[in-house]
């Protein structure tokens, strides 16, 4: 099926569109999940604890690249449906020319200070030192990490999500076998795991360049060498506010979860907390390759002015994202011995109390798609003030209110009810922000 951003999406349509996107997200989110099945079950929990600790910061390190995802999204594909194609191609360049220049700086100076920037997540001893080379290894892939976040979207601009879908299946089993030699065969733990993802990100990161540099690439969108206007790198970064937001809020909150359970839980705490993510991430990634496929398909209608359509695809993209969160949170509780068995299954202890937060915390997912569409909704429109606001008071004001404040009175299971609490508060303010927008952008 070719992809083409105009023309009007039906449910049915709109469904085969997004597939790829999802499989696209759905795979490189088995980075993580592959890294931390095979760091559980042949480094142990404390090696595991450690990936933990530390992939929150490395997610707020690598946000430039969503920034410019999200943000050049918005912008590209409202160029294209106002009809400048080479407009449009000239802005591409350059996003990708200031994610690369940015990606660098930013692994330069993470991994001059990795000792004070993990230093603060209070990890002692051994927990202190993986935490800190992990880290670092992680700094010298942050570059391809940025690129491939912002590639994940501007695939499906370019009308090429299924190239997107491709190579992160190569990405992945690219880290499946390294995993496997590394990490079981040859035991270097989680060395291994972090030499696994790097490799796996720089193919994911750099051969999305060589493709939009070739004279081969039949995309609507060319890499080449362009001058810089300031004015689309801060428009970029206007409409891509949320999703940095989001993502640093979501960062932030993370770090706020592993600092309570180590004061509640200690190890063991952070050892479930980061099953719970794995599993989340996993799920979130239906959201994410979801969000992908309609942002470009919201610009375009924006830019090209066709109300009707956008007004469609709203309401379509609103049931779908209610009815897919549904049917995740019941899937999780069905199935959360086996999933939090994958992972700890070794440790009766440990086993039971993330089964016990796969139960509480889980359900949230009935309305994680519909807040994280909301977010994007407005992303795609231009406006990512709003966006970034919607982000703002999930991650930071609802979520990390309630990590700190329900433990008071529940104890260790407030912990895990935060993001239930965070997910029904922010669904009352997505919805008073599509009414209170209703009229202005005509949907």
């Amino acid at each position: 099926m070719k992809i083409e951003l105009a023309g009007h999406y039906d449910s049915r349509k709109l469904l085969k569109t997004m597939w790829p996107s999802v499989l696209m997200m759905l795979t490189t989110s088995l980075y993580s999940i592959i890294d931390g099945w095979f760091v559980s079950n042949y480094a142990g929990k404390t090696a595991l604890a450690a990936i933990n600790l530390v992939s929150p910061i490395i997610m707020i390190a690598a946000s430039l690249g969503l920034v410019v995802g999200a943000g050049g999204t918005a912008l590209v594909s409202k160029t294209l449906g106002e009809g400048h194609l080479q407009k449009a191609s000239h802005i591409f360049s350059q996003l990708i020319e200031f994610t690369i220049i940015g990606g660098i700086l930013f692994s330069i100076l993470g991994f001059i200070f990795a000792e004070e920037i993990v230093f603060h997540c209070k990890a002692s001893g051994l927990l202190l030192y993986n935490s800190i080379f992990y880290f670092r290894c992680m700094m010298t892939s942050l570059t391809a990490f940025m690129l491939q976040m912002a590639f994940h979207s501007l695939f499906m601009t370019a009308e090429k999500p299924q190239m997107g879908m491709i190579l992160s299946w190569i990405s992945c089993a690219t880290n499946i076998v390294l995993d496997t030699v590394l990490v079981a065969w040859m035991d270097w733990g989680l060395a291994g795991a972090a030499y696994a993802t790097i490799i796996s990100q720089l193919i994911g990161g750099l051969y999305p360049i060589i493709y939009f540099l070739s004279p081969r690439n039949t995309a609507r969108l060319k890499l080449q060498p362009v001058r810089w206007q300031f004015r689309t790198i801060i428009q970029t970064c206007t409409n891509g506010l949320s999703e940095f937001v989001g993502n640093i809020a979501f960062s932030i909150a993370s770090i706020c979860y592993n600092l309570q359970l180590l004061r509640y839980c200690g190890e063991d705490g952070v050892a479930a907390f980061g099953v719970l993510m794995y599993i989340s991430f996993f799920f979130s990634s239906v959201f994410i390759g979801f969000n992908i496929t309609i942002s470009p398909l919201i610009g375009f209608n924006y830019g090209a002015q066709n109300y009707t359509e956008l007004k469609s695809l709203l309401r379509k993209c609103i049931i779908l994202t209610t009815g897919i969160g549904i049917a995740i949170a019941l899937f999780s509780e069905l199935l959360r011995f086996p999933l939090a068995g994958l992972f700890v299954g070794y440790n009766p202890p440990l086993m039971q109390l993330t089964t016990h937060a796969f139960r509480i915390y889980m359900p949230c997912f009935a309305l994680v798609g519909f807040n994280m569409f909301v977010s994007a909704f407005f992303t795609s429109l231009g406006n990512g003030l709003i966006s970034a606001f919607a982000a703002f008071m999930r991650s930071i004001v609802f979520e990390i209110s309630s990590v700190f404040l329900l433990p008071i009175y529940l104890g260790t299971d407030g912990i895990w009810w935060s993001a239930c609490v965070a997910e029904g508060l922010s669904c009352i303010t997505a919805i008073s922000l599509l009414i209170t927008f209703k009229t202005r952008y005509r949907y």
